[in-house]
């Protein structure tokens, strides 16, 4: 029987693996590639509008890019546009 006058304790669960944006970004722009898209056309598309159908559904593409926030794969443009173009 569970004493209700003590604290339950929950152990830490470990989040499930959420995909790294620049990883994403990776895959996606190879689906898009192997699929004859513009991969830049495409992924503002979908990054301004947020309608996933401008990532094709090849490899998983539109899938994994919905597991990622809009803002975190704009991050990540910006900090490899950055880091390639203003930190030199």
């Amino acid at each position: 029987m569970n004493n209700i006058e003590n604290t339950q304790i929950m152990e830490h669960v470990k989040p499930i693996d959420q995909p790294n944006a620049a990883e994403v970004l990776e895959l996606v722009y190879g689906a898009l590639v192997e699929k004859g898209y513009d991969p830049i056309n495409q992924i503002v598309g979908y990054i301004m509008s947020g309608d996933p159908t401008y990532i094709t559904s090849h490899n998983n593409a539109r899938s994994l890019i919905m597991k990622v926030e809009r803002d975190e794969l704009l991050e990540e443009l910006m900090a490899a546009y950055v880091d390639s173009r203003l930190r030199k």
